[in-house]
């Protein structure tokens, strides 16, 4: 249950941000290297490296055909652990596998088809593994939630000696862990064009809006937000923020389309009838994106522009049932406290893409400043690098923020200044601390003198896989548009 309670501390600081050494011959105000048009080499270095880390993260923490994922492995006396990976660890190796995929399909359409013909198909069959044996953590049960009950196959926190039979009832299940697969298969259906990973997508995507408090306070105002899980009252920017730009991907997919979905929602004249309604699929998911935005940041932004922990302080303090006309329903939870500390983590410039409003744009460019003053320090460990708190899974949560500033970019130049810090910490990791194809959890101050205390987080080695993917991809496409047709 470790991972369980770190997770409850987990900041998704979102607004329309996510969807969260460059080498050159200036430098910016901020001192840090940059430069204006695409690094070719750096961008095959990059890659080189993300495929490196990848292949040795996957050999010491994936075992057997199974693909069960120790949790820690410690490169210096080899030792792996027995502790397996939770579904949210798990989903990190995804994500790594899919950053390479992107950066291999980029590669590929900008005529460097090497690294495209030598790895993609590789991957693509690791990807496919890798969710067939994501079922150790599928379970099913029913769920009573405030306009129906139902039953739900979905993805429980801990895996399963079977596929299919995880526990998944109560707080076994969290609506984060369902949002991140989410993310992942969207990226999968893009760069594959496979039906079932849209498909599975779109019902996860279902659970979790299943999971949206539709019900009314005392003033008639739709109280809104999603609690952690089912089995938690609190509601968190994790199990918020991470659903705003998978929604707007699949509003996108279904613009130009005719089909639809059933909404259920809570009639606002009574605040009791639960209404059952077909609307166009696209007008669904862009609505939720944007309810699920405008109440994150209407309960949970700070006054120095980050974005808090959860909302808590909550009537009633554990989820309870009512009964109305003889139907039994999740009753609504009022939540008053704003609960810190805030992580470093963002969510996507999608909603200012598809809709074109500035307000968005604006909470973007004031977010990405916000929380590269509130998370970087400049020289706190090596002079002339910024330092990003790595207690934690903080590791993973800065991944994300870098991930935010990629995707933003191409909306405010003064990003490029934020993402030339992760490329310089990464490239000091490495050239200073590789060892045995793994990267230490702090790339700046390297491995301790104890071997035994070693021990990497098995998502920190996906982790910096990924970055480095991602980075190789910015390199190539930077400043040829929006990365997000990429995405």
């Amino acid at each position: 249950m470790l991972v369980k309670k770190m997770k409850k501390y987990i900041l998704v600081t979102t607004t329309c941000l996510l969807l969260f050494v460059v080498s050159g011959s200036c430098k910016s105000k901020s001192g840090i290297e940059n430069h204006t048009a695409p690094n070719l080499s750096l961008a095959e270095q990059n890659i080189t490296r993300a495929i490196e880390l990848l292949d040795n993260a996957a050999s010491a923490h994936l075992i057997g055909n199974e693909l069960a994922m120790a949790r820690f492995y410690n490169p210096h006396t080899g030792a792996r652990s027995e502790e397996k990976g939770s579904i949210w660890m798990y989903t990190a190796v995804i994500e790594a596998v899919n950053s390479v995929l992107r950066s291999l399909k980029t590669h590929h359409e900008m005529g460097d088809t090497a690294f495209h013909n030598q790895h993609f198909n590789k991957y693509t069959q690791l990807l496919k593994a890798l969710y067939d044996n994501a079922d150790y953590y599928l379970g099913t049960f029913e769920l009573i939630s405030y306009t129906q009950t139902a039953e739900w196959s979905v993805y429980g926190v801990h895996r399963a000696r079977e596929k299919g039979k995880a526990k998944v009832e109560g707080i076994e299940n969290v609506y984060d862990d369902q949002m991140w697969l989410v993310r992942e298969l969207l990226h999968s259906y893009k760069l594959t064009g496979e039906t079932d990973f849209l498909q599975k997508a779109e019902y996860l995507t279902e659970y979790v809006l299943d999971g949206w408090d539709c019900t009314f306070d005392a003033a008639g105002n739709e109280i809104g937000g999603i609690p952690w899980g089912p089995g938690y009252v609190s509601k968190h920017s994790c199990s918020n923020g991470p659903m705003v730009s998978p929604l707007v991907w699949l509003h996108e997919i279904y613009k130009e389309k005719d089909d639809e979905i059933t909404h259920r929602y809570i009639s606002s004249s009574d605040g009791r009838t639960r209404v059952t309604e077909s609307m166009k699929k696209s007008e669904y998911y862009l609505l939720f994106a944007e309810k699920v935005y405008d109440w994150q940041k209407r309960h949970l932004l700070r006054s120095d522009g980050v974005y808090d922990d959860f909302l808590g302080g909550c009537t009633p303090r554990n989820p309870q049932t009512e009964t109305i006309d003889g139907v039994v329903y999740r009753r609504g939870n009022l939540c008053r406290d704003r609960v810190g500390p805030p992580y470093t983590y963002n969510s996507g410039t999608d909603l200012y893409r598809v809709t074109n409003e500035k307000r968005y744009l604006e909470d973007a460019k004031k977010l990405s400043d916000a929380s590269f003053s509130y998370f970087a320090e400049q020289g706190a460990e090596v002079s002339g690098y910024y330092t990003y708190d790595v207690s934690g899974f903080q590791n993973w949560f800065n991944g994300v923020l870098m991930r935010a500033y990629v995707e933003f970019q191409p909306y405010s130049e003064p990003v490029s200044d934020y993402i030339a810090t992760f490329q310089q910490n990464l490239d000091y990791g490495y050239e200073n601390y590789l060892y045995k194809g793994f990267l230490p959890t702090n790339l700046l101050t390297g491995w301790s003198n104890d071997m035994s205390k070693n021990d990497t987080e098995g998502m920190f080695s996906f982790t910096f896989a990924a970055e480095y993917a991602l980075l190789a991809q910015y390199e190539m496409t930077k400043y040829a548009g929006n990365l997000q047709a990429n995405l």
